[in-house]
């Protein structure tokens, strides 16, 4: 292995997605992270790689990962990581980076991820930004993400021209955005949370050029200092919001009767053929569970249709659903902000509103 070090910026080169897999398929983040990394090794003039462990993975969905964008594919293969262990994890992978120096790793914000990056970059003796939700390397798409996101003043501030990463992500609660950059040290880490980055269409040419590379670690179970006996799957269903084609929301409009508002919502949801969201209000009420909250401290959705009852449209819930195809708002407050992001608004109340709608949507479907 080539001497390891991580201040030597230069000897560093390429994109890394680190793609998780569970029981041998891939999940859906690293499709997302891997169109991404496409962008961003693009704008580098690099080679696009993603990395996969396990053992046993279907192939079939290794050789996929050329279709999301991968250049080349590092399949580590080996029975000690079947199922994921941190010690396992962490050291593969750091051996890995340490043999071929990536300039930029990313990795989902999953449980596992955000369990895996630190780890690693600890190891590594380098940053980890978590939770992006922006990502850029070319100064100029920064100042456009920049005009369109924030007040700043563009055109009169100073940007030093650099192919850093800038990686951006809520902060103080989501109250504000902060741009995080690691300049001294590589690779450049960052966790992106899933939903975010959108998935690019799927490209048969780039499945069929992609290169496997299949590797073998140097891992033994001395290696791994704890042993998993069993995995036990939680048994409370969570709610799919990111890939659903349709999301009903709630937010705190719904307080005069939460019960009632939910009932609504799931009603207007089952006609619709969706699921139910929240803004952080009704998660933090505990009238949702957590994994129901949508915006930047929740979850980022892309629907066909977002429906928004009573959620007035702060900055934070409008980051994580403005790239729906069509917003549908219910809310009785006329200048409410969500009216802005809206295609369609009702100005009302929606215990009034939401009967008269899925009595005429159950009339439609039921006249087709």
């Amino acid at each position: 292995m080539a001497e390891y070090n991580a201040m030597d910026t230069a000897a560093f080169k390429g994109v890394w997605v680190f793609c998780e897999q569970r029981e041998g398929a891939i999940q859906t983040i690293s499709y997302q992270l891997l169109s991404e990394g496409r962008k961003l090794a693009n704008d580098l003039g690099v080679e696009l790689c993603g990395v996969v462990m396990g053992s046993e993975v279907n192939e079939g969905y290794v050789k996929a990962l050329g279709g999301y964008g991968a250049d080349r594919v590092y399949y580590i293969d080996s029975p000690l990581l079947k199922t994921y262990t941190t010690d396992g994890y962490a050291k593969v992978l750091c051996d890995l980076v340490q043999d071929k120096k990536p300039e930029i790793v990313l990795i989902g914000a999953t449980n596992l991820g955000r369990d895996l990056g630190p780890r690693c970059a600890a190891r590594l003796h380098t940053g980890l930004t978590a939770d992006c939700t922006h990502l850029d390397v070319d100064v100029e798409k920064y100042k456009g993400f920049l005009r369109e996101t924030s007040n700043i003043d563009v055109e009169n501030t100073a940007f030093e021209e650099n192919t850093n990463l800038k990686m951006t992500r809520p902060a103080f609660g989501g109250h504000l955005m902060a741009t995080i950059i690691c300049p001294r040290f590589r690779p450049q880490m960052s966790t992106v949370r899933p939903g975010v980055m959108q998935t690019q269409p799927f490209d048969e040419a780039g499945m069929n050029k992609v290169v496997i590379e299949k590797i073998t670690p140097a891992l033994t179970a001395e290696d791994i200092h704890v042993q998993v006996l069993d995995v036990k799957k939680s048994a409370r269903k969570m709610v799919d919001l990111i890939g659903a084609d349709v999301v009903v929301s709630v937010g705190r409009g719904i307080s005069a009767d939460p019960k009632k508002g939910i009932a609504l919502a799931e009603e207007l949801a089952g006609a619709l053929g969706g699921v139910v969201g929240a803004s952080r209000a009704v998660t933090d009420a505990d009238w949702l569970p957590s994994d129901h909250q949508v915006g930047q401290t929740g979850k980022t959705v892309h629907p066909r249709i977002y429906v928004a009852l009573g959620i007035s449209g702060a900055i934070q819930h409008l980051a994580g659903m403005q790239d729906s195809e069509t917003i549908i708002a219910v809310n009785k407050n006329a200048s409410a902000p969500i009216f802005e992001a809206a295609t369609y608004g009702v100005v009302g109340d929606l215990f009034k509103v939401l009967p008269d709608l899925i009595k005429e949507i159950k009339a439609i479907k039921a006249a087709q």
